[in-house]
């Protein structure tokens, strides 16, 4: 009874000693284990490693920004972008731009580029001379063949020369218009002289002078052009206006179409001229240089008289208007 008794409580003490001997070890290890575990991850001072650097806090997720509530005022858009960094410094270099920058375009550059044609010749005074026949033509009339001349010749320098024309109309043997102008001329411009003279009229009518102004030279769109203004006895004027042009067709072949219109201020019965747009005359030549210096050529003209000219023609019983195919040549030497 008794020994039972003491191996009961001897028992049950030798294994709780177990018990204990058994937790010690295992208590040791596990507190190893996480003096290992702190030694990668959360240092102590009591360490000899130095600590090791922090790392940066998590950057916050990217959100988007609404750029309408910023202020830009102060940020120069040149160089910097909407991030705020200046690229100025660091952008490589275009290629495709030059080396050296283009200055704009000023208004003196564009007035110098277009500057106005001056006359300023710086020619020699020796004399030059020119004649030519710019029409002499010939038609079948009703009571024979016409024919009508225009002639002009020159004598001077390149800026001063005396000017010779003569204009006139022949038709069955009997001479209806004839007239000879002898004027000074004086260059203004690189295209445009100034002309001043005398005009004397053979026909028709009695014969009679007038002073004549006026100027002759090369238009826009290539138009020679001649407007003169005659002033004669008992206050008689008159205002000639011719124009023509030449089409080149080929190397030889021209096509010249021309216009001539005549005003009067007073009416001249005896003369056949009344007061206002006397007469309009339009022609259409085509030539053929055989060289610069003869060319051939056919044509069709058209005469018409109007207003009060047109009136005292048909008190004379003759027509106001009249249709010609002509035939002709051009010389100039």
């Amino acid at each position: 009874m008794t020994a039972r008794t003491t191996t009961r409580p001897f028992t049950r003490l030798s294994a709780l000693a177990l018990a204990l001997l058994a937790f010690v070890p295992l208590h040791g290890v596990h507190a190893q284990s996480h003096g290992g575990h702190d030694e990668h991850g959360h240092a102590h001072q009591h360490q000899e490693n130095p600590p090791a650097k922090p790392e940066s806090p998590p950057k916050a997720p990217a959100t988007d920004v609404d750029h309408s509530k910023m202020d830009h005022s102060g940020m120069d858009h040149s160089t910097m972008d909407h991030s705020g960094i200046d690229h100025s410094k660091h952008a490589s270099p275009d290629a495709s731009q030059p080396k050296t920058p283009i200055p704009p375009i000023t208004d003196a550059d564009r007035a110098a580029a277009n500057r106005p044609l001056r006359h300023t010749m710086s020619h020699g005074s020796s004399l030059h001379r020119f004649y030519r026949v710019d029409r002499l033509e010939a038609w079948d009339a009703d009571h024979g063949t016409g024919l009508h001349w225009e002639a002009e010749a020159w004598i001077g320098t390149d800026t001063d020369r005396l000017w010779i024309r003569s204009a006139g109309e022949r038709e069955a043997g009997e001479t209806h218009a004839a007239d000879l102008e002898l004027l000074y001329g004086r260059s203004i411009s690189a295209w445009w002289d100034v002309v001043a003279g005398v005009r004397h009229d053979f026909k028709p009518g009695d014969s009679r002078s007038f002073a004549a102004v006026g100027v002759m030279g090369l238009a826009p769109q290539k138009f020679e052009v001649e407007a003169t203004f005659y002033a004669g006895e008992g206050g008689q004027t008159a205002l000639v206006l011719e124009a023509e042009r030449e089409l080149l067709l080929t190397n030889r072949l021209i096509l010249q179409p021309s216009i001539e219109v005549e005003l009067h201020g007073r009416t001249k019965v005896e003369r056949g001229i009344g007061s206002g747009l006397g007469g309009i005359e339009a022609g259409l030549r085509l030539r053929y240089e055989i060289t610069r210096r003869f060319a051939p050529y056919v044509g069709i003209v058209h005469e018409r008289s109007v207003g009060r000219t047109a009136d005292l023609q048909r008190e004379e019983g003759e027509g106001t208007e009249e249709t010609r195919a002509v035939i002709g040549m051009r010389v100039w030497f």
